[in-house]
C-alpha cells in the first residue's frame, strides 16, 4: 500500500526539511516489511488567487489531480478526530487488510482546503486544537506515520 501526503506549499531547505526527511526514511524503512511503499511527499504550489476561496478551489483542483483512484483520503483538520498514535496505526492495518491501494493524507495550504475535498474524505484528522504551521503538521504526520509503523511491527520505539 502506498502512503502519499499531498502538502500545499513547499519546505524550506534547512531543519524542518531534515527533520521531515528523516522520519520519512525510518518510516520507508520499518513500514517495508509490514507491506508499505512509496512513502511520498508531493508538494502543490500555492495558489497566487486574489480570493482565499479561489485559491482553496486551485489548490483542491491540483490535489485531486495527484490522488490515486480508489485511494483511501485523509484530510488534515482543525475540527477533525484526534486519534492517538494506536488508533492510527490500527486504521493503517485495516486499509492494509482491506487490500486498498493507497492513503493520500492532505495537508492544506494557510487558507484550508475546498469543501470539496473534505467532503471526498474518509478521514478528518486533526493534532488538537491548536493552530499549527503548516510546514510543522507535515513533519509531525510524518513522525506519526513512522510511530506507526513501529507499533505495528511491534517496535520498542512507542511506550504507551
Amino acid at each position: 500500500m502506498r502512503l502519499l501526503i499531498a502538502a500545499v506549499g513547499r519546505l524550506k531547505q534547512g531543519p524542518e526539511r531534515e527533520l521531515a526527511a528523516s522520519y520519512r526514511k525510518r518510516a520507508e524503512a520499518t513500514g517495508r516489511a509490514l507491506g508499505f511503499r512509496d512513502f511520498e511527499m508531493i508538494e502543490i504550489r500555492e495558489s497566487r488567487a486574489q480570493d482565499a476561496e479561489r485559491r482553496r478551489v486551485e489548490e483542491a483542483i491540483a490535489i485531486a489531480n495527484i490522488i490515486p483512484e480508489s485511494a483511501v483520503i485523509v484530510v488534515l483538520d482543525e475540527r477533525g478526530e484526534n486519534l492517538d498514535s494506536p488508533a492510527l496505526a490500527g486504521l493503517l492495518r485495516g486499509w492494509r487488510a482491506e487490500d486498498r491501494s493507497a492513503v493520500c493524507f492532505v495537508v492544506g495550504g494557510a487558507d484550508g482546503l475546498a469543501l470539496s475535498l473534505l467532503e471526498r474524505a474518509q478521514l478528518r484528522l486533526s493534532f488538537g486544537k491548536a493552530t499549527w504551521p503548516h510546514q510543522l503538521v507535515r513533519i509531525m504526520l510524518l513522525e506519526q506515520l513512522y510511530r506507526a509503523t513501529t507499533i505495528l511491527a511491534g517496535h520498542p520505539y512507542h511506550r504507551a
